[in-house]
């Protein structure tokens, strides 16, 4: 690895410099006495130039039946080229296959067949390969990286919540049930509550990074059933305006880093991320209900559906020209027991939604600390309070005011990049039908 050259690498301040390179055979034709590969590595492409004079007559011959995808090493020397794209290229001396590839692809990697989804995720490394796809998790990599900065330069600590809970974390729906040592366990669908409890044990600011499962039997291009999520934290907050205030900067913290370190990646998706000036508009849903209402959608104390979301977001485009806003003071009755409700408004929590462009990123708010209104809140749910003991009881012992959400990072990656299918921004995607590869 000690001489290797990335195609990134190989610049006109190169020229004359011998390099060896290494990657994958993109693309291969020959034009008389001429061979030109293209080879693709993790940081692009580079053009190789095979002159047949400059090579023994069977090492040309051979370079020439290699299939596309065959892995290679190209040793040779950096020339300036007015008619290689860049102006540069590398002249080959000699090459070493690494692996060959077979001479049938089950996928077009350099895209000019588009492949059917089934056949693009059941041979979804070779789909990985597809520069575009490598594109979006350089992205999605940046988002988290700046999300991460943002929160480590505020005193935030990365912390690790089980993922396997003795009991369902939510209710006993869209949870996947599994076997632990003969006892029944559940994994995770969101790592809320062990937060609280982190909070409770005296860490003032965390954030924990992972997986979530959620076992929807849902086929829409925005759900899977297992999602990854950056999940924060924060104690002492004087309501859920807090918790906006923060998630606002982390999203702001994540364009920026995005902006200024993939500018060749955003290429790809011809799109201009717009960094969204502060503060995103907020919508409590006693509002938002009035709205609906008179665009002839009733749905008082309900929970928002697609058509409502459609409805919203045309409406928030154009009265703020924001992409990005938050729906706020949700209805207590269709919120988990563990938020905290407007003391002088009971019908109302303190719950808020990330939107955008129509499409929810995240949930979150203030959650009840208050041991007596918190065991309230169990009972008026018709949950068992032995159920939850294990959580509640840590409650009786001085806990801080406190809230925060859960962003989904394959949520707004899609958002972002105007993907199609959530599943795009998915390594190796987890639905209802899907489990291997």
């Amino acid at each position: 690895m000690a001489n290797r050259y990335y195609a990134k690498d190989i610049t006109k301040d190169l020229d004359k410099k011998f390099v060896i390179l290494k990657g994958w055979i993109h693309e291969l034709r020959e034009l008389g006495n001429l061979k030109f590969l293209v080879l693709r590595d993790g940081s692009g492409f580079v053009q190789v130039t095979i002159i047949k004079k400059n090579v023994r007559e069977e090492r040309f011959k051979e370079v020439g039946k290699l299939p596309r995808e065959s892995v290679i090493e190209i040793q040779g020397q950096v020339s300036k080229s007015k008619e290689a794209p860049n102006g540069i290229e590398v002249i080959m001396q000699d090459f070493k296959v690494l692996s060959l590839s077979k001479a049938v692809l089950p996928l077009e990697v350099t895209e000019k067949t588009p492949a059917m989804p089934q056949q693009r995720f059941d041979f979804r490394s070779i789909d990985l390969r597809k520069p575009r796809n490598h594109a979006v998790f350089v992205i999605e990599s940046k988002l988290i990286e700046g999300m991460i900065e943002y929160l480590n330069a505020n005193d935030f600590i990365q912390v690790f919540t089980p993922c396997i809970m003795g009991s369902a974390s939510e209710s006993g729906a869209e949870v996947f049930k599994i076997d632990y040592y003969g006892k029944k366990a559940f994994l995770r669908q969101d790592p809320q509550l062990h937060r609280q409890l982190t909070i409770a044990g005296g860490f003032e600011k965390i954030y924990d990074l992972g997986p979530s499962w959620r076992a929807e039997a849902s086929h829409t291009t925005k759900h899977l059933c297992e999602h990854r999520t950056i999940a924060v934290e924060t104690a002492f907050i004087d309501d859920e305006v807090d918790i906006i205030r923060l998630e606002e900067n982390l999203v702001i913290a994540a364009l920026k880093k995005v902006n200024k370190e993939c500018k060749e990646e955003l290429k790809f998706f011809d799109v201009k991320l717009k960094v969204p000036e502060v503060p995103f508009p907020e919508l409590r849903l006693s509002q938002v209900y009035q709205i609906l209402a008179k665009r002839g959608k009733e749905i008082y104390g309900q929970d928002l559906d697609a058509e409502a979301e459609k409805i919203m977001h045309d409406y928030v485009k154009k009265k703020y020209n924001s992409e990005f806003y938050f729906f706020n003071r949700f209805p207590f009755k269709i919120k988990p027991f563990y938020v905290m409700r407007v003391d002088n408004e009971q019908e109302w929590a303190r719950s808020i939604d990330l939107y955008y462009n129509g499409v929810e990123l995240s949930s979150g708010g203030q959650r009840e600390h208050r041991y007596d209104i918190l065991m309230e809140q169990v009972k008026e749910k018709g949950i068992s309070p032995e159920s939850v003991e294990w959580f509640t009881k840590f409650f009786q012992y001085g806990v801080c005011p406190h809230g925060g959400f859960a962003l989904g990072i394959e949520r707004i990656t899609k958002q972002l990049l105007n993907l199609e299918n959530i599943r795009d921004a998915v390594l190796f995607p987890r639905d209802p039908e899907r489990l291997l590869p």
